[in-house]
C-alpha cells in the first residue's frame, strides 16, 4: 500500500487460524510499545482497539513527511508485529507465523467515514460479546475519548475538531454500525 501524507487510513490484521494474538495484559500493552516506538514518528494515531484475535487502528501519515518517510510506513508496520511475534512466540513456547500475510491498510477518504470508522473500531469488543459497553474494554481509544482515561496514544484533537466527544460516546452507544462498508475481514 503506498500512503500519503495528511491522509487517513485503517489498518488492521488478524492471527493465522482465529489464534489467540494477546493471552495476557503484559501481552496488550508490550504490543502498544512497540506500536508507539516504530510508528508515532510518521503517523498520527485516530483511535484503535486491540481484539483477542485482531487489531484495528484508525491513523492519519503526518504532514511534511519526506516521500522515504511516507515509503517506510509499510515496513515499520512489518517490524512491529515481528517484534511482537518472535516475543510472543518466545513467552509461550510458540513457533510459526503468528499474523496472517498482509496488513491492511484501507484509504479513508471522507469525515464521515472516519466518525464511522471510529465507532466501528470502538465497538469491536461489543459485537464479540466481550463487554456490555465499549468503555468497558481496556484496549481501545474509546475511553480515552469520553475522559475516563487520560491516554495519550489518540490524537483525539483531529476527530474532535470534527464531532464533539458527546456524539462520539452516543454514537459508540447506539450499536448500529453492524452493517457499514468496512474491509475487516
Amino acid at each position: 500500500m503506498n500512503f500519503y501524507e495528511d491522509t487517513y487510513y485503517h489498518l488492521f490484521n488478524r492471527t493465522n487460524n482465529k489464534e489467540s494474538l494477546f493471552r495476557s495484559e503484559e501481552n496488550y500493552i508490550y504490543f502498544l510499545k512497540k506500536y508507539r516506538f516504530y510508528l508515532d514518528d510518521y503517523i498520527d494515531t485516530i483511535g484503535y482497539c486491540l481484539m483477542p484475535t485482531h487489531f484495528h487502528f484508525l491513523i492519519k501519515v503526518k504532514s511534511n513527511r519526506p516521500e522515504e518517510d511516507l515509503n517506510i510506513i509499510n515496513k515499520k508496520v512489518g517490524t512491529v508485529l515481528n517484534f511482537y511475534a518472535q516475543a510472543y512466540n518466545k513467552m509461550w513456547d510458540r513457533k510459526g507465523n503468528l499474523f496472517n500475510q498482509k496488513t491492511k491498510a484501507k484509504l479513508v477518504n471522507s469525515d464521515k467515514y472516519i466518525i464511522t470508522l471510529l465507532t466501528y473500531i470502538h465497538q469491536n469488543p461489543i459485537r464479540s460479546n466481550l463487554v456490555e459497553k465499549a468503555e468497558e474494554w481496556k484496549f481501545s481509544s474509546c475511553k480515552d475519548y469520553i475522559d475516563v482515561r487520560k491516554g495519550t496514544l489518540p490524537s483525539k484533537e483531529l476527530i474532535l475538531s470534527m464531532i464533539k466527544k458527546e456524539k462520539i460516546k452516543e454514537l459508540t452507544e447506539q450499536r448500529i454500525i453492524n452493517s457499514i462498508e468496512i474491509d475487516n475481514k
